[in-house]
């Protein structure tokens, strides 16, 4: 348990870093903004109750927020991901269910099933977070690339991520 907290506070730590001292001055074209932080709510425990995600998910998006000055954008968003990722879990799940211990990721799931896994919680907290910050649908379709161009600029920073990880685990 108590492993469990420090490994979570260290990729708290380090995914806000990221984000805010690299990622946010990343800005190709205007329209492909990576958002890495959100691995943090992808790789949190299958069976975590579903408030510690939500307040976890909040207190991440909160700390964005702060640091990017966007008040309560990547809050919401994030909260909104931590919402669907339950009934997402639930629909995807294997035959004979996750273990107890599970945690999402390349290594303990196979990578198609995590490449769906991620690519849909992406894409929510996506479009939860430009919409927010547009906040009209006056340019709908150019809001939606943006959507789509920055989710997969996310899904594969995500996808790299969890390989160089792996690679450094094999190693050690």
């Amino acid at each position: 348990m108590i492993n469990q907290v420090v490994i979570l506070s260290l990729r708290f730590i380090l995914l806000v870093l990221l984000q805010v001292l690299i990622l946010n001055n990343i800005e190709l074209s205007g329209y492909i903004n990576p958002y890495l932080y959100i691995l943090f709510i992808l790789l949190l425990p299958v069976q975590m109750s579903g408030l510690m995600v939500l307040s976890l998910a909040f207190v991440l998006g909160l700390v964005i927020d702060v640091f990017s000055n966007t008040p309560g954008m990547h809050a919401a968003a994030s909260v909104i991901t931590a919402f669907v990722r339950p009934t997402w879990l639930k629909m995807i799940a294997p035959r004979d269910g996750y273990e107890s211990d599970a945690v999402p990721g390349i290594q303990n799931f196979t990578l198609t099933w995590f490449l769906l896994y991620a690519s849909i919680l992406i894409l929510v907290h996506h479009l939860a977070l430009f919409y927010i910050e547009v906040f009209r649908f006056s340019n709908f379709f150019q809001t939606l690339f943006r959507v789509f161009s920055s989710s997969i600029a996310t899904l594969l920073l995500v996808i790299l991520s969890l390989l160089f990880l792996n690679k450094a685990k094999e190693k050690r």
